[in-house]
């Protein structure tokens, strides 16, 4: 969706404003962007003792959104920098003391406090799935302590909207995908992130112009019924747009899309033709039977001589009405989708959390940790990790591994298949004929940083835009469903699962103490 000129033409999509990006990212007043009970967490440690124990804290999600085979995993790069810019102003500290809950030697030590923690993770824009290590914190304890908000409420909401994005990709196909929801998103940052997020997750441009300036996304936009109505006829407010804007794109349902609207913007491009004006014939239908209405612009506009228009459609679309709309025959190709793809409706939230997986003695070795549960989904998976994607020969992922990071290195363990989880439906012969039949493997944990600071430059949008695209398409079709995906294979290595199990018997209250019962 174009006006005057095409943004396209200016500097590189998600590059010009990877600067300015930064920069407010780096805003004063983020450290206390958390919740309260990390901070008396936090005191309570130094209190105890532990100020130079190490802990290692792990991002997993739950559950995926309904009908979704995958997720796109965003946000990352945003929390690098919020994190690598972490400290308490005077005016952070003061309020703190006006609690009166926090003692002067934590105050003092939140005075000094500067990132040290190193952060493994998968890169911005990859496929993953429920129950995986996405982020591995490790570091002090107070430290990954306080890391927690921030890495849930950064991760949970791009991820989100990404794979949300991701699934209306889906549905468009390769026809223009235009996110414009910042008037119904979920305040100024929800509108700043969605837009981000929406745009690795596979749209082409937004209508949020901040987002243009900071994350360098193309911006896109027609113009308003109020624009039509302003004038006393539908043909000269065309007139008067295209004046200002020589290649516009009409809106056409403020009166009567067939009787008015269309015979008008057709009558508008004729004239501009006519006049030596190249533009592209243009319309945006915004109500009524989208189907219908576009197969009668698309035959206005051939009949008139233009064989290629630019037909828009928006009208609180999702990946499901896009889906139908072109099992009808609908001559849409540019599909405008603002609430449905902002808020996820749907499904509003990514229940993502951050548990402690494992803490360091004072001898150096690493002791595992577990969260137990009556509900198998909560509970968590012991450990310090590695996550390993299995291949086939053409590049098509099979399943993923969670190991354990003590466990070597290798390429494929054919003859080691994945032992079944206990407890957990996360297994069966279909991953194990995965495992054994893969051509290569990969490691997806990869260390982003190390001392409280980033150990590579940030990449940009658009390189993450299309890591996320590459991924979508490796999947498998099933996978890629948008009702009724096949479930990927996510498993434990044997010795993972044997951990786990293990502590499962020995945590307090499972068995029953006696002979027999191992306790």
């Amino acid at each position: 969706m174009t006006t005057d000129r095409d943004p396209r033409t200016g500097p590189a999509p998600g590059t010009a404003g990877r600067d300015v990006s930064q920069r407010w990212a780096r805003r004063e007043d983020l450290a206390l962007l958390t919740d309260y009970y990390q901070l008396t967490m936090m005191g309570g440690y130094l209190k105890a003792g532990r100020r130079d124990l190490r802990a290692c804290f792990d991002y997993t999600f739950r559950d995926l959104p309904a009908h979704n085979g995958f997720a796109i995993t965003a946000g990352l790069e945003q929390l690098l920098d919020q994190i690598e810019n972490l400290h308490f102003t005077r005016q952070d500290l003061d309020y703190l003391a006006g609690l009166k809950t926090f003692d002067d030697d934590f105050l003092e030590y939140l005075e000094s406090f500067r990132p040290q923690c190193t952060i493994k993770a998968v890169p911005e824009g990859t496929v993953v799935f429920p129950h995986e290590p996405v982020l591995q914190v490790e570091g002090p304890l107070l430290e990954a302590q306080l890391l927690e908000t921030v890495a849930l409420n950064t991760l949970n909401f791009q991820t989100l909207i990404a794979t949300k994005a991701a699934r209306i990709r889906l549905a468009c196909g390769t026809d223009e995908l235009v996110e414009f929801g910042l008037r119904r998103a979920q305040g100024p940052d929800g509108g700043l992130s969605g837009s981000r997020a929406a745009f690795i997750g596979g749209a082409d441009s937004t209508s949020n112009v901040l987002a243009g300036k900071l994350f360098g996304i193309p911006v896109r936009g027609t113009h308003a019924h109020s624009w039509v109505m302003s004038f006393n006829d539908e043909l000269e407010a065309f007139r008067a747009y295209a004046a200002c804007y020589p290649r516009p794109v009409l809106l056409v349902d403020t009166y009567d899309t067939l009787r008015s609207g269309l015979p008008n913007a057709v009558a508008l491009f004729k004239e501009l033709r006519a006049a030596g004006n190249p533009a592209r014939a243009a319309v945006r239908l915004d109500s009524g039977d989208l189907a219908r209405l576009s197969k009668a612009a698309y035959q206005m506009f051939v009949e008139a001589g233009f064989n290629d228009p630019l037909i828009v459609a928006s009208n609180e679309l999702d990946e499901d009405l896009i889906a139908d709309l072109k099992r009808q025959g609908a001559r849409i190709n540019s599909w405008g989708v603002g609430t449905h793809l902002i808020t996820s409706s749907g499904h509003p939230a990514l229940n993502g959390v951050y548990k402690l997986v494992a803490v360091q003695e004072a001898g150096g070795d690493w002791v595992p940790r577990i969260k137990l549960s009556s509900n198998p989904a909560k509970m968590t998976d012991p450990g310090r990790k590695r996550l390993v994607r299995y291949y086939d020969e053409t590049g098509r992922p099979l399943a993923d591994l969670i190991r354990l990071d003590s466990e070597p290195v290798d390429s494929i363990d054919h003859g080691q298949p994945a032992a079944p989880v206990p407890f957990a439906e996360r297994q069966d012969l279909s991953f194990l004929r995965a495992v054994w039949d893969a051509s290569r493997c990969e490691d997806l944990l990869v260390t982003v940083m190390a001392g409280g600071k980033r150990v590579a430059p940030a990449p940009a949008l658009a390189d993450i835009r299309a890591r996320a695209g590459e991924q979508v398409a490796s999947l498998p079709e099933e996978v890629r469903r948008l009702r009724n995906p096949e479930i990927y294979a996510v498993g434990l290595s044997p010795r993972l699962a044997a951990e786990k199990l293990r502590m499962i018997r020995q945590a307090p209250g499972v068995l029953p103490t006696g002979p027999g019962n191992g306790a």
